[in-house]
């Protein structure tokens, strides 16, 4: 999971691309990256850290040029601490083309023989981005041979990159001196949303991104998500041309948005984020009545942020208090996207505080959007016993996290998952809690769904059904063998 933005202004984009990355800093913290394009020249700043740290007034008067693009990075491959590994990232041939990416190459080892190999190009880091924006230069090379350039030419070599990639990828790209491009997987893991504004006399602007939120904050209409397999090209002077370039292309979208990652405020693939929250508390409370009868709870408190809109509705539903508990500091960052186990268990501590008066003699009913590794889990269970509560039942608005995710979340060891291998009453152990309630996996994906045109989910980390049909059980064992967190 990171968070991508491209714009295509009729004036200085780089402080705007700043704007829409500090908006989708919650999809990724370990470090940050814009570019721009001033006619056939490219300008990029990366570093370490957040937005609001990594880019300095001298960072931004270099970054020249009325199209851009950004990103924020939570590493799911390569190393999170090397700034080299920070995106975009860039090749000088054909024509300079600079790329972000998010998501995650599930072929990553074929792919890195084939360039090395076959198309004779180096690679620097073990970083898929590398991988990716090096396949997209081979097949424009490939391409453009002979052609001049034109989008027809990037819509050839977008649909051979298609043949070429597995994986989840939402993808922008600057193309020095001719335009901006953006593409999808053929399964719409990853979500990228197009947006459109007017500009007066020089026509219109165009904006993607990984959420609806930062058009709507930039004063940009919401034209529609860019489609499954689609690639959208836009000119320097704001001409946008788009075609579809996978050959089967499905809406297969990542569950785990709408459960954690993106942000309330936000649209993706023609499904409120915040309401389907609401839904999934529906669910939830559904299930908790059946498990834990009412009379035995005395108040409902969420795991701020993204738990609270289940919370209010497992609450309502159940004709149970609501209470806020737990205090958020809102000045550390997510934890489930720390690098490491050591990471997160210090960001608990200091992003939640439980305030005593709420606990105390009571039987509180904790609502949390998930369980992944139950290291947060059992710091905020541990936390309410000190407070004095009675007894403790959590609840998870999602399903038993059980398998490896590799589509772009970092949750590639099953050792590391505190539900794999474990029944409810010993993950209810681990974590310290008197009783444990899950959301059901059906319950889930009609919470999510329901009212859109989306028919399916991608669900793996809850089902161990990978929906692209590449990933092989060697494949996760290699996974879990060089890429745990």
């Amino acid at each position: 999971m990171c968070g991508i933005v491209g714009i295509v202004s009729s004036t200085p984009v780089n402080q705007q691309v700043y704007d829409a990355l500090a908006l989708l800093q919650h999809r990724g913290q370990d470090s940050t990256g814009i570019a721009t394009c001033e006619g056939t020249t490219i300008h990029s700043a990366k570093a370490k850290g957040q937005v609001r740290e990594a880019f300095r007034t001298r960072d931004m008067r270099g970054l020249l040029g009325n199209v851009g693009l950004g990103h924020v990075r939570y590493a799911t491959r390569g190393n999170a601490k090397r700034e080299e590994e920070a995106q975009p990232f860039f090749v000088n041939a054909p024509y300079g083309i600079i790329l972000v990416h998010n998501g995650n190459l599930t072929n990553t080892r074929e792919l890195t023989r084939q360039l090395n190999e076959d198309d004779r190009r180096h690679l620097n880091t073990n970083s898929d981005t590398e991988l990716l924006v090096n396949v997209l230069a081979h097949e424009l090379q490939a391409a453009t041979t002979v052609e001049k350039f034109s989008p027809d030419n990037v819509f050839d070599a977008v649909a051979r990159l298609h043949e070429r990639v597995d994986g989840s990828y939402a993808a922008i790209a600057l193309i020095a001196g001719h335009g901006l491009l953006a593409f999808r997987d053929p399964f719409g893991i990853r979500p990228l949303v197009l947006g459109r504004r007017n500009a007066g006399l020089v026509g219109a602007e165009w904006v993607v991104a990984s959420e609806s939120l930062v058009l709507e904050s930039g004063g940009y209409d919401v034209i529609r998500d860019v489609a499954p397999g689609e690639a959208i090209f836009v000119s320097l002077d704001g001409e946008l041309v788009s075609r579809q370039c996978a050959k089967n292309p499905v809406l297969i979208p990542c569950s785990f948005e709408y459960v954690y990652l993106a942000r309330p405020d936000s649209i993706m693939n023609g499904i409120s984020v915040y309401e389907a929250r609401l839904r999934l508390g529906d669910r939830l409370a559904d299930t908790i009545a059946t498990w834990a009868p009412a009379g035995d709870i005395d108040v409902v408190m969420p795991i701020p942020d993204s738990a609270r809109p289940a919370a209010l509705q497992v609450a309502r539903k159940l004709g149970i208090e609501y209470r806020e508990g737990y205090y958020k500091n809102r000045y550390v960052g997510r934890t489930f996207i720390m690098p490491g186990q050591e990471e997160r268990r210090k960001g608990v501590k200091q992003k939640l505080n439980a305030m005593p008066s709420e606990f105390k003699g009571k039987n509180v009913l904790i609502v949390d959007d998930s369980i992944v590794r139950g290291t947060t889990s059992r710091e905020i269970v541990e936390m309410a016993r000190r407070g004095g509560a009675n007894s403790v039942t959590f609840t998870s608005a999602a399903p038993p996290v059980r398998f490896p995710h590799v589509y772009g979340i970092n949750m590639p060891n099953r050792a590391e998952l505190v539900a794999a291998g474990r029944k409810i009453p010993e993950i209810a152990s681990e974590i310290g809690a008197d009783h444990l309630i899950y959301q059901e996996v059906a319950d889930m994906q009609s919470a999510i769904l329901e009212g859109s045109d989306v028919t399916g989910l991608e669900m793996s980390c809850f089902t161990g059904d990978y929906v692209t049909g590449t990933v092989s059980p060697e494949y996760l064992r290699w996974v879990e063998e060089n890429q745990s967190s």
